[in-house]
C-alpha cells in the first residue's frame, strides 16, 4: 500500500475549486426523502443550539462544530495523464452537501448580506463552467437547479430523478425560522466553517477500495437492533420461550429488510423501534439551547439499544416473562400495525388516505403520533378507527398551518409533535375523539381558513399539493374518480403545474391596478388558479382567460367549473354545488373581484376538508 493521506477539512476546504468525479461503476445518487430530511433537520439542528438573534455575523466563529462524516478520494492520473479525484465512498453524502448549498444560493438571491457559494458548487475556465462534482450525465439537472429553472426528468437516470427530489425536499424541510430571516447568511457561514468531514486520500485505486472495505466489511459492528435484541432473548430464561421470542424477532427483522431491498431504502428496522419507543414511553426531550442535554426523545433516536435497557422499568420489562410478552404481543403489535402505515404511504388506503396526504407533505413524524393511542388489545376495528382520527386530524393541523403560511418542517413541528404524541399516548378511543376535536377546536382559532393565501416561493409544493386535493375531492364528491396521485406529480412528461388564470402581462389589467407589484400579488392568489397537465400549461401561457377558457373545459372539473358548459348535463356536480352550497360559477372574462368570487368556493372546499365538521363526522362513524 502506498501513502494514505487523512485530513479534518471544513466543508469550505473540501470544495473551494475542487473537482471530484466518480466511476462509472459507481452506484447512483440513491438518498431518499428521510435521509436529507435528517440530514437538514441534524444541520439546522445543530446550528440553531447556538443561534441567537442578537449575535452579529462574527459570533458564529464561536459556535459548535458538526462532523458530517469521511469520505474516500483515490487520486490517480486519467489516460491524458492529467491528475483527477475520484470519489470511491462518500458520493451520496457529497451529492446532498452539493444540493443543499444549490438551495442555500437559491434562497441568498437579491440578499445584500449574502454569503456567496458559487465557487464551492462550480468554476469557471475559459469562460466554462463545470461542476465542482462533476458527473456529466447529470450537469444539464445541476445547470438548471442553479439557474433556478425548472428540469424535466422524463427519461432521465434514477439519480436525476432524486436530484430533483431531493431538492425539492430541502424546500419542504428548511426551517422558516432561518431562510426567511436574518439568520440565513450565519447558517451558510456555520455551515461552510463549522461543519467537517474527514478527506482520506489514497494515491493508488486498489488502496482506496481497501480503505473503503475495512471501513465497511470488516469486523461488521452490531446495529442498534442487534443488541436490544440479545438484551431481549437473554432476559428470557426459559428456553423453548426464548426460542419461540428469537423466532418472532427473526421474522419481523426479515420482513423489514425485504421491504428494504424491494424498494432499495434502508433503515426501516431502526425507524420503526424509534417510531414505536417514542410513541409509547419517551417522557422528554432536548431544549433548543446551548449545552442542553439529550433526552428520551433524543436518546431513543441514537441508541434504542441502551435507552430499553436503561429504562426497562419504565417500559415494563423486569422480569422475564416481561420480556416474553414484549416480543411475542407488543413487538408482533406495532411491527405490524407499522408495516401498514408504511404501506398507506404508497397509495389512498380506504379510511386510511390523511396518511398518504400526510407523507406527502414530508410530514415524517406522523408514525410516532399514530401509534401513540393504540394498544396491543385493540381489536382491529378499534385499531383503524384510532389510525383514522389521528391521521384525518394530523391532516387538518398541517394544512391549516399551510395555509397560513405557517412552517411544517421537521425542525418547526418537532416539539409540538413530540407534546401531541404524549397527549395521545394509550388513549381510549372515546377519550381520542374528545381530545382531538378539542385540539382541532383550538387550531380552528389559532389557524383560520379566511385569508386569500397566495403563491409564493416557498409554498409553490404544498399549494400544488392543496390544489390536487381539491381538485380530487370535488371529482370524487360528483362521482368521479379522484386522479389525486396524478395530480400531485410534479416532475416527468406527466407532470401537472399551477396554471395562473391570468398571464403575467400587467398592461392588459393597467384599468384595474395602479401598480404592477398589486396585480402580481392578485395575480398569484390561490383563487386564481388551477392545475393543468405541464404541456397544456405550457401551450396557454401567455393567452387571455378569455382565450384559455374553452381550453380549461376539456381539462379536470375544478378547473372546468371556470367554464358555463360545466354546469350543464353535470348532475354530479350540480348536486355537490345544491348539498354543500359551494358558490361555484363560471366566468366569461375574469377581473380583479372574481379572485374573491373563485376563492369563496375554494374556502369552502378547505372548510370541507380541514374543519371541525369533518373530524365530527369521523368521529361520530366510529362510535
Amino acid at each position: 500500500m502506498q501513502e494514505i493521506q487523512g485530513k479534518t477539512r471544513t466543508v469550505r476546504e473540501l470544495l473551494s475549486g475542487a473537482k471530484y468525479g466518480i466511476d462509472y461503476y459507481q452506484r447512483e445518487y440513491k438518498w431518499q426523502t428521510k435521509q436529507m430530511v435528517e440530514l437538514v433537520s441534524d444541520l439546522t439542528g445543530a446550528f440553531l443550539e447556538d443561534y441567537q438573534e442578537a449575535h452579529q455575523r462574527a459570533d458564529v466563529a464561536n459556535y459548535g462544530h458538526y462532523f458530517l462524516g469521511s469520505i474516500v478520494i483515490s487520486q490517480r492520473k486519467n489516460e491524458q495523464q492529467i491528475s483527477e479525484r475520484l470519489i470511491v465512498d462518500g458520493q451520496q453524502r457529497m451529492t446532498s452537501l452539493t444540493l443543499l448549498l444549490l438551495y442555500l444560493h437559491s434562497q441568498q438571491k437579491d440578499r445584500d448580506d449574502a454569503e456567496p457559494v458559487e465557487e464551492l458548487i462550480f468554476s469557471k475556465k475559459f469562460g466554462t463552467k463545470s461542476f465542482n462534482l462533476n458527473v456529466p450525465e447529470r450537469n444539464d439537472c445541476m445547470e438548471a437547479l442553479f439557474d433556478g429553472k425548472g428540469y424535466d426528468t422524463a427519461d432521465q437516470s434514477e439519480s436525476v430523478h432524486n436530484l430533483i427530489g431531493r431538492f425539492n425536499d430541502i424546500g419542504d424541510a428548511f426551517p422558516q425560522d432561518i431562510s426567511g430571516t436574518k439568520a440565513l447568511p450565519y447558517f451558510v457561514d456555520w455551515l461552510l466553517e463549522k461543519v467537517h468531514l474527514v478527506e482520506i486520500t489514497a494515491y493508488a485505486d486498489a488502496d482506496a477500495y481497501t480503505i473503503f472495505e475495512t471501513m465497511n466489511d470488516r469486523g461488521l459492528s452490531l446495529s442498534n437492533t442487534d443488541m436490544l435484541k440479545g438484551y431481549l432473548l437473554a432476559s428470557i430464561t426459559d428456553a423453548t420461550k426464548r426460542a419461540e421470542a428469537n423466532k418472532e424477532i427473526k421474522q419481523w427483522l426479515l420482513t423489514f429488510a425485504k421491504r428494504d431491498n424491494d424498494r432499495d431504502t434502508k433503515e426501516t428496522e431502526a425507524d420503526f423501534f424509534k417510531a414505536w419507543l417514542r410513541a409509547k414511553y419517551a417522557g422528554d426531550i432536548r431544549e433548543r439551547k446551548k449545552g442542553a442535554k439529550p433526552e428520551d426523545f433524543d436518546l431513543i433516536g441514537t441508541e434504542y439499544h441502551r435507552w430499553v435497557r436503561t429504562n426497562h422499568e419504565l417500559v415494563g420489562l423486569n422480569v422475564s416473562d416481561d420480556f416474553n410478552r414484549w416480543v411475542r404481543q407488543d413487538l408482533r403489535f406495532f411491527a405490524r400495525v407499522y408495516l401498514e402505515l408504511l404501506e398507506a404511504c404508497e397509495s389512498l388506503k380506504p379510511g386510511l388516505e390523511s396518511i398518504r396526504f400526510n407523507s406527502d407533505h414530508g410530514f415524517t413524524q406522523q408514525f410516532q403520533v399514530l401509534l401513540a393511542p393504540l394498544l396491543p388489545t385493540d381489536d382491529e376495528a378499534t385499531v383503524k378507527a384510532k389510525l383514522r382520527l389521528t391521521a384525518d386530524y394530523l391532516d387538518c393541523w398541517l394544512n391549516r398551518r399551510l395555509w397560513n403560511f405557517k412552517s411544517i418542517d421537521y425542525s418547526t413541528l418537532q416539539y409540538a409533535t413530540f407534546l401531541l404524541t404524549k397527549e395521545l399516548r394509550n388513549l381510549s378511543l372515546e377519550a381520542l375523539r374528545e381530545k382531538l376535536i378539542a385540539r382541532l377546536t383550538g387550531d380552528e382559532k389559532d389557524f383560520p381558513l379566511e385569508d386569500q393565501p397566495s403563491l409564493i416561493n416557498w409554498n409553490a409544493k404544498s399549494l400544488h399539493r392543496q390544489l390536487a386535493r381539491f381538485t380530487h375531492w370535488v371529482e370524487e364528491q360528483s362521482g368521479q374518480p379522484g386522479r389525486y396521485l396524478e395530480y400531485i406529480v410534479r416532475s416527468g412528461k406527466n407532470a401537472y403545474e399551477i396554471e395562473h388564470l391570468w398571464a403575467n402581462h400587467f398592461e392588459r389589467h393597467a384599468d384595474e391596478f395602479a401598480h404592477a407589484q398589486e396585480f402580481a400579488s392578485y395575480r398569484n392568489r390561490i383563487g386564481g388558479l388551477v392545475l393543468l397537465p405541464k404541456k397544456i400549461n405550457a401551450s396557454l401561457n401567455d393567452k387571455t382567460f378569455s382565450d384559455k377558457v374553452a381550453h380549461y373545459q376539456k381539462e379536470n372539473l375544478l378547473a372546468r367549473s371556470l367554464h358555463s358548459a360545466c354546469y350543464q348535463h353535470n348532475p354530479g356536480f350540480l348536486q355537490l354545488m345544491a348539498r354543500t352550497g359551494l358558490p361555484f360559477k363560471s366566468f366569461d372574462e375574469f377581473k380583479k373581484v372574481s379572485f374573491d368570487e373563485r376563492y369563496a368556493a375554494y374556502q369552502g372546499i378547505a372548510k370541507q376538508l380541514w374543519s371541525l365538521n369533518r373530524l365530527q363526522e369521523v368521529a361520530d362513524a366510529t362510535v
